[in-house]
């Protein structure tokens, strides 16, 4: 396979993905021209907070020796979580469908040494444009910016509790 199909299996990630009502975030591991491992966000399908395309890949290649040689594809410029995720286990290569619908961390990737191929690939932005007019909620609250209600402030504590009562 050429770099262009592995990205087209990224891509059949994120749209099987968007078929199940999820976030169309696809990736695929690449090694010595064959693909080792393939993933897609699942964070709604499983309720999952952290289960991104790239996570789902990294979680479905398993425990490996070394990360050198691999090419991570995705359809979408990484989160940090993501980018985090690239640096912890060394990937050197990342090839990024598209950075339009979500800048993404390519920058940071950079700065830190990994090679950034950013493809511009239109199948990419055309699916992830529709998902964020589609389902603009889902979208804010996957990349941290949604409207999350935010937690309850402390209630008092009543004055019969030994903790607030002045005893020893």
């Amino acid at each position: 396979m050429n770099s262009d199909a592995f990205l087209d299996e990224a891509y059949r990630e994120a749209l099987e993905g968007f078929e199940q009502g999820g976030v169309p975030v696809g990736a695929v591991m690449v090694r010595d021209g064959e693909i080792i491992a393939r993933g897609r966000n699942k964070r709604v399908q499983e309720e999952d907070p952290v289960m991104h395309g790239e996570t789902d890949c990294l979680r479905n290649a398993g425990v490996m020796d070394s990360y050198d040689g691999v090419d991570l594809y995705t359809t979408l410029s990484p989160c940090m979580m993501c980018a985090g995720a690239i640096l912890h286990f060394g990937i050197r290569r990342v090839i990024v469908g598209e950075d339009v619908n979500f800048a993404g961390n390519i920058e940071f990737l950079r700065q830190h040494g990994v090679e950034v191929i950013l493809v511009d690939d239109t199948q990419c932005k055309v699916l992830m444009a529709r998902f964020t007019e589609e389902r603009p909620d889902i979208w804010l609250e996957d990349i941290g910016e949604g409207s999350v209600p935010a937690p309850s402030p402390p209630r008092p504590r009543e004055s019969g509790n030994l903790l607030n009562s002045g005893e020893p």
